[in-house]
């Protein structure tokens, strides 16, 4: 089972059209306010550092760079190919390598895994982007990536981010200049019940080992100059051992 046409098609002209600016993007915030953070939570449960590190739907790569600083080998890994030209052209020196993955197809995920072995897997923000079908078709690909000896981190806005984004969405303005293009090629944020994340990858295999709540930072800030931040909740995950 893949991704539908049309999700991948949103994806592509989503990312066609984004621009190359730092920031840019809605959900595209510094690592400092992003994957450091999550780093912060995710390193004490790692049981090999030195696994590959895979970033899942790693769209511009900016995560992924600053993960590349970080740890020895890291891929990012994204359905579309033109977030994938985003991410190579803002990485010239190569930090991190680039793979283009439908991660809801199960042969991908094994024939990656085949290749590279077991691996520490990052997503951010991505199952709740993905149609409902292929959500337990994913989690048992982060799985399948995982294998025995990696672990996962995932993080997704929590259903209280779902009314966040709507009252952004319909405001008396419009929605924000940053959401607007999100919404415009139809990738309007999917709901996934709290419950839901850890019951996906608990069907997948998967041990939850920690989790907690943590803001997810945005780019896009409201008339007043807030910074919009987005409720969300965090996991860290793996094989029993």
């Amino acid at each position: 089972m893949s991704v539908t046409s049309r999700y991948r098609d949103a994806w592509e002209g989503f990312w066609q059209e984004a621009s190359d600016e730092p920031g840019a993007v809605f959900w595209d915030a510094e690592p400092a306010l992003t994957a450091g953070r999550h780093l912060a939570l995710f390193e004490p449960h790692l049981l090999e550092p030195t696994l590959p590190l895979l970033d899942l739907g790693c769209g511009n790569g900016t995560q992924t760079r600053f993960l590349a600083d970080r740890f020895p080998h890291v891929i990012g890994v994204d359905l579309s190919a033109a977030a994938l030209d985003h991410a190579r052209r803002a990485d010239p020196a190569g930090q991190a390598s680039y793979r283009l993955l439908d991660a809801a197809e199960k042969g991908e995920a094994q024939t990656l895994h085949a290749e590279l072995g077991d691996a520490n897997v990052y997503v951010r923000g991505v199952l709740h982007q993905c149609e409902p079908d292929d959500r337990q078709p994913l989690a048992d690909s982060i799985a399948t990536l995982a294998g025995e000896r990696g672990r996962v981190f995932l993080v997704e806005p929590s259903q209280a981010a779902g009314a966040v984004l709507r009252g952004l969405a319909q405001g008396p303005a419009g929605p924000p200049a940053k959401l607007a293009p999100v919404l415009r090629h139809g990738i309007a944020p999917g709901e996934v019940a709290d419950a839901a994340v850890p019951d996906l990858l608990r069907a997948a295999g998967l041990t939850v080992l920690a989790s907690g709540e943590l803001p997810l930072v945005t780019t896009e800030y409201t008339e007043d100059g807030t910074r919009i931040e987005l409720p969300s909740g965090w996991l860290v995950a793996g094989r029993q051992q």
